[in-house]
Parts: structure tokens; sequence; C-alpha cells
């Protein structure tokens, strides 16, 4: 394993992070934000968030439909 010298993780001096807050916005960003993880394979059938969405959302809906006509086809069966 490559060892990385202590110039190549040392703060430049440009940054000035004097009065800052630590983590003030990681509640927030972790509230809004609802990371998964896809494989390979399948991130390659779905290049943004976008199209997974959508893609759910699809499926959700063919999902609701197959519970109506279920309790439906029931109803009718009693």
């Amino acid at each position: 394993m490559k060892k990385i010298e202590a110039s190549q993780t040392a703060m430049r001096p440009e940054y000035d992070f004097h009065g800052g807050v630590r983590g003030k916005y990681a509640k927030r960003f972790s509230e809004g934000s609802n990371l998964i993880l896809l494989d390979p394979d399948v991130a390659k059938l779905f290049p943004d968030s976008k199209s997974v969405n959508d893609a759910l959302r699809a499926i959700a809906q063919v999902a609701k439909q197959q519970i109506k006509n279920t309790h439906l086809q029931s109803e009718q069966n009693d």
C-alpha cells in the first residue's frame, strides 16, 4: 500500500475555517437523504436518480393496480 506524505494531508493555508461550526448541516442533510447503493449491473441500466425514481413509480403503480384487482376479485367471489 502506498504511504501518503504528511504534506498531502495537511490543510492548505488558504483554507480558513476559523469561526466555522463542525457538523452545522449534518442533521439536515441526513434527514433529507436516502442513499441506496445499486449493484454495478443495475447502475448501468439506471444512470441517474430520475431514471430510478421513474422505474420505481411505474412498478408501484402496477403493484397498486394488482392489489386493487385482487381485492375486487375477492369481493366478487364472496
